[in-house]
């Protein structure tokens, strides 16, 4: 199972739900369900509107997780994150802080979602 907590100051308070880990469901789908107000607009990876900063909780190594093409070339011209960035988290499998939520796959893991 995999535990998100959303946090944003457009919600009242922060929401934590239990999503299957592997189900090949994406982040922003999860918030749906849940009438978590991320905004977004194409939810293909090309917008960039439903950027989010993912902090693994707890005491476990955080999985790195790659970062699609659409991704990459998103964030970075978003200025999240750099070219080096990207090539230091790929060298060296650290999962990246900064994801778009309708690209990013659940884990097994407890993560704090901020929007």
């Amino acid at each position: 199972m995999a535990n998100i907590t959303f946090s944003s100051p457009a919600m009242k308070k922060d929401l934590t739900v239990y999503a299957v880990a592997g189900d090949r469901r994406t982040l922003l789908s999860v918030a749906q369900e849940h009438q978590v107000p991320i905004h977004y607009e194409c939810e293909n990876g090309e917008c960039g509107s439903c950027v989010v900063e993912v902090l693994v909780l707890g005491s476990g190594k955080p999985k790195g997780v790659h970062l699609t093409e659409k991704e990459k070339t998103v964030l970075v011209l978003n200025g999240k994150l750099s070219k080096e960035d990207i090539e230091h988290m790929e060298l060296n499998d650290i999962a990246p802080k900064w994801r778009l939520a309708c690209q990013y796959m659940l884990l097994d893991e407890e993560v704090l979602v901020k929007f």
